[in-house]
């Protein structure tokens, strides 16, 4: 078979997630797209928490390991990588995060109440308390940056009166390979497309129970003649249940395959860029290390 012409066409983007084919290349392309999607695409993360005060019932490791996990909104390509061994950060290469917060009584709260949310001030400590702190002139250089967690709901500890959390964050520019808290996707996967052939005409009763065998959406009944007739009308929807082979009247009728080099892409982030964003920046970095290996073959092959 003659090789296809390569292609995406995106199916389907939304704020998050993005579905796109890729037709025409080869497995171990597709994988290391999805490899690099997932662990070498770098975002900004919490790397160092510096505990001032910390009465919560929240180990320190713990508190700080739940932070590290908080997907921040900062584009990575305006922050340089941390040189190993430096201490401090800098304007170029750190954001840097106050949370600070104590838990009162509420003295409004009514006397037979046992609700901690009526009873009790800030003892819920979310996401949202985290505040940006401009490191050095870092208010000049982003002075329409908003810097924050990526969703303001995400709970990190409960207090009690009189207990408190004050720690200070740095956030640093990593990658998933070094640690999971750097992926910038939640998930990124890719499957072959189904192929469903029909080897003979499936009518009737056939035709209903061979509909219920597939995923809705993928087989369709046509009345052609006064006759139901099965015919396959979407076979991207179907999820491989393989149940048709149940069916003794109905196993040597119907084959399924995979088009070998038709790949569906689904990549859905954390939030931090857009989906479509990861996949130009997956795609800047497979270039790149195409281009590292060329350069390496010809230092090579010039000894």
């Amino acid at each position: 078979r003659l090789p296809q012409a390569f292609r995406v066409d995106v199916i389907r983007e939304e704020e998050d997630t993005l579905e796109f084919d890729m037709v025409g290349i080869d497995a171990a392309i597709a994988n290391a797209f999805r490899r690099i999607l997932l662990a070498e695409v770098p975002t900004m993360a919490v790397e160092k928490v510096f505990v001032y005060n910390n009465t919560s019932i929240v180990q320190d490791e713990i508190l700080a390991h739940r932070l590290g996990l908080i997907p921040i909104r900062a584009d990575p390509r305006l922050f340089e990588y941390r040189n190993q061994g430096d201490q401090e950060g800098t304007e170029i290469d750190t954001l840097q995060f106050q949370l600070k917060i104590k838990c009162k009584r509420n003295p409004q709260a009514a006397k037979e109440s046992s609700d901690p949310d009526e009873l009790y001030l800030n003892h819920k400590v979310y996401s949202k308390h985290m505040t940006w702190v401009p490191l050095g002139n870092q208010t000049d250089l982003f002075p329409d940056a908003d810097f924050r967690p990526v969703h303001d709901d995400i709970l990190i500890a409960l207090l009690r009166p009189g207990q408190e959390i004050d720690v200070l964050m740095h956030c640093v520019k990593g990658i998933g390979k070094d640690h999971a808290k750097f992926s910038p996707v939640a998930t990124a996967s890719y499957r072959l497309l189904p192929d469903i052939t029909l080897l003979q005409p499936i009518e009737d009763e056939a035709a209903e129970t061979l509909q219920k065998c597939f995923s809705p959406g993928v087989i369709e009944i046509q009345n052609i003649n006064g006759k139901k007739v099965a015919r396959v009308a979407n076979a991207r929807l179907d999820t491989f249940s393989r149940e048709v082979f149940r069916h003794e009247g109905l196993k040597n009728l119907v084959r399924l395959a995979r088009v070998r080099n038709h790949y569906i892409f689904s990549v859905e982030s954390t939030g931090i860029l857009p989906p479509d964003v990861l996949v130009t920046e997956a795609i800047k970095i497979l270039m790149g290390k195409c281009q590292r290996f060329l350069n390496e073959l010809d230092s090579v092959s010039m000894e």
